[in-house]
């Protein structure tokens, strides 16, 4: 916790994996005064609280329940963790659909008990319930974040500063766009302590090869397919991410991380995609608007309209309006 954090009350929609392990983080973490687990099956709820109480003597005191929907009353941040992976084989529309559904039942609740709160959305496909997310709570754009790509650009920083024999904390690059298979490598700005990759190369006396920076990013953009394929679920990267942001809005941080979110990019609107954000306790409080070369912007434009035609593949606009919620 920052010198300047201050423990607050979080409420997170969903006991599986990811919100489980969001919980026990928050605790080492010492950032929650109350956590509140809610989830459809009610009994996982009070396992995972009662497991999770055994920790605070190992931490610090937080008061950690299974709860319903009216405990997130005055909750910081509401993490929405609730719905399923994709199964093998199965179209990724089926996925959204699914988890769609749920958020139709869960954000209105949400919003009812907690109008103040922000949400911050885990569900997949994250850019898509990011979207619905918002649309059906009628929040400022700023207090709807989804996870985006933080997990991909860590998993990138990491690869590069294994590649070149550099702590990861001293790398500087950034995925950004659709959080999946249209996502985006800044190769342009990309850099170690502010010196590009190429001339950091010469510096070495080593060459520089841009077709293994574009398999680093392979690697780096297929790791969650991976991590599912071998052990069903994946859940720590998303825990750490999620915990990173209430880290930045608990300390009012101004910290710029790579969530997605809802505003202009780039002339691109009525999207959500993954671009440096300012964190703090507004939310996604600013969105940094790179220089991105070409190709990258091409690459952008590319990843908004994937979001686009995933959103009109479920038809949320039309079900949107139908429910009397303005789309545009």
């Amino acid at each position: 916790m920052t010198s300047q954090s201050k423990p607050v009350k979080i409420a997170i929609i969903g006991a599986g994996n990811v919100g489980a392990t969001t919980a026990y983080s928050l605790l080492l973490k010492e950032l929650a005064a109350e956590i509140v687990l809610v989830d459809v099956d009610r009994g996982k709820a009070e396992g995972e609280a009662l497991d999770l109480n055994d920790v605070i003597p190992f931490s610090h005191w937080t008061r950690v329940r299974a709860g319903s929907y009216a405990d997130c009353a005055d909750a910081a941040v509401t993490i929405v963790a609730a719905g399923s992976d994709l199964e093998g084989g199965e179209p990724g529309l089926n996925l959204a659909q699914r988890n769609a559904s749920i958020l139709y039942g869960a954000i209105p609740e949400i919003v009812r008990y907690a109008p103040r709160t922000i949400l911050l959305i885990a569900t997949t496909p994250i850019d898509v319930m990011t979207y619905l997310s918002g649309k059906l709570s009628g929040f400022d754009a700023k207090r709807v974040i989804g996870l985006g790509t933080m997990g991909d650009t860590a998993r990138l920083r990491f690869l590069l500063g294994r590649h070149f024999g550099i702590d990861p904390l001293s790398v500087h690059a950034y995925i950004i766009g659709q959080h999946g298979d249209a996502e985006v490598p800044v190769w342009s700005l990309a850099n170690i302590a502010g010196i590009s990759l190429q001339d950091f190369c010469e510096h070495q006396g080593e060459k520089y090869a841009q077709a293994e920076m574009e398999t680093l990013f392979r690697q780096a953009s297929s790791a969650g397919h991976e991590i599912v394929r071998r052990k069903g679920a994946m859940c720590y990267t998303v825990a750490a991410g999620l915990v990173r942001i209430i880290e930045a809005i608990s300390g009012n941080e101004n910290t710029l991380l790579t969530v997605s979110s809802l505003a202009a990019h780039y002339g691109i609107s009525e999207v959500c995609l993954s671009l440096p954000t300012k964190i703090n306790r507004n939310g996604a409080d600013r969105i940094l608007q790179l220089p991105l070369n070409q190709e990258e912007l091409s690459g952008l434009v590319k990843a908004a309209e994937s979001v686009k035609t995933a959103i009109r593949g479920l038809g949320l606009d039309a079900k949107l309006a139908d429910d009397g919620v303005a789309t545009a």
